[in-house]
């Protein structure tokens, strides 16, 4: 037997160290323009969706009091029961549609988780997820994730943004597992009237379809009171998963508590996942978001109260820029239309920074359709907004001459 040299044996391939639908995976426009603004000196950011308020006193009191009272054991995977009952009660009040706390609600990590958990929950590999666009950066890439396919509808600004259904029912394919809404939106702050949330939910029901309805900006409408769940429609409860958290009504991003409501056993499924991998959220913060809910709603409607000052100033100041602004009806954003500038979104954004020290959001973050436009958060001070504001009036003079 001949002697082999090691050097003449070629070492096999190395494996892929990623899987590859993750290595895939763009990352945050959002994140990457929060990283410069901290990267900078004195940037007044119009960038990151997260209230300007402290959390109320009262929630913050409460979570402080469990942590003395030694309160800080794991909870049932679906979270506090009292929590859950609360939750519910709020739900039926807010927005008519009633849940059983015991098997129809479960307590996340934040409404992210219950949109992951959702999602992994109802997706077999090749079903494809309904969702328009201009829209959160997550949604196309947590679908990604659970294997199923991304199918966007471009919304428009003649229509504010809002979901044609006709354009809706044009997307659907013998794969189309489910429909997921944001209204109010983010980015453009957009909303669906009553007539458009009917012709919706009719589709769905036609075609045999999931509604996951992301409503975290819920109670952040300005211009009208009625609230968008569309489970509260005829036929829609059953189909219908409601996500929703206490981030931005009650100024609580940090404390990182969502929740969904819907039929039992995809709530049962979402659990599975829930308990192999987060376990259940933290009771501290369940706790203080119980409080939220039994005490702070005067908190909330205060910080609603705000959030409609500032964007009537806000739209005005755009619009006065020489930057159209279509005058959102919820949640605290504005998607002002920069095409007039002659550049890009990402270039209108990176430059803007660099030459005026304001944060925006380039529109492509939110999905091609968003090219032409910045998304600004007013979710800031009057003080700021009227500064940052100022210096986009000049950046835009500046570009003209």
């Amino acid at each position: 037997m001949k002697n082999i040299k090691k050097d003449s044996i070629s070492p096999p391939d190395p494996r892929p160290r990623l899987a590859e639908h993750i290595a895939k995976l763009p990352k945050s426009g959002i994140r990457d323009f929060f990283e410069l603004v901290n990267q900078m000196d004195d940037v007044i950011s119009l960038g990151v969706g997260e209230p300007d308020f402290v959390t109320p006193w009262t929630i913050r009191e409460n979570a402080i009091y469990s942590l003395d009272s030694g309160r800080t054991s794991y909870t049932s995977n679906l979270g506090l029961l009292s929590l859950r009952k609360a939750v519910c009660s709020y739900v039926a009040e807010n927005y008519d549609v009633q849940y059983n706390p015991v098997n129809e609600c479960i307590i996340t990590v934040g409404v992210s988780e219950a949109l992951d958990l959702v999602i992994r929950a109802i997706t077999d590999p090749g079903d494809e997820i309904i969702y328009h666009e201009p829209c959160y950066v997550s949604y196309a890439p947590e679908i990604k994730m659970a294997l199923g396919v991304p199918v966007p509808v471009d919304t428009c600004e003649k229509n504010g943004f809002a979901l044609d259904p006709a354009d809706l029912e044009k997307a659907i394919t013998p794969k189309t597992k489910a429909i997921l809404l944001n209204f109010p939106c983010n980015p453009t702050g957009a909303v669906i009237d009553m007539e458009q949330m009917k012709a919706i939910a009719q589709t769905a029901i036609k075609h045999d379809l999931i509604v996951l309805a992301d409503l975290i900006y819920s109670e952040l409408i300005y211009d009208s009171n009625i609230l968008p769940a569309i489970s509260s429609l005829p036929g829609m409860k059953e189909r219908t998963v409601f996500l929703h958290g206490f981030s931005k009504a009650f100024a609580m991003t940090g404390f990182r508590i969502g929740y969904a409501c819907g039929p039992r056993d995809i709530i049962d499924a979402m659990m599975k996942i829930h308990q192999y991998s987060m376990l259940c959220a933290p009771i501290t913060a369940q706790e203080a978001a119980e409080e939220a809910l039994k005490n702070a709603l005067c908190d909330r409607d205060v910080m609603c109260r705000e959030y409609r000052a500032r964007r009537n100033v806000i739209v005005k100041r755009f619009n006065d820029a020489g930057l159209p602004c279509v005058m959102p009806h919820g949640a605290f954003y504005v998607f002002p239309n920069i095409t007039s500038t002659g550049l890009s979104s990402m270039e209108f954004a990176t430059q803007l920074i660099h030459k005026k020290k304001v944060a925006v959001v380039p529109g492509t973050a939110f999905g091609a359709c968003g090219e032409g436009y910045i998304r600004a958060c007013y979710a800031t001070s009057m003080e700021g907004i009227n500064e940052a504001t100022a210096r986009i009036r000049e950046f835009v003079e500046e570009l003209k001459k």
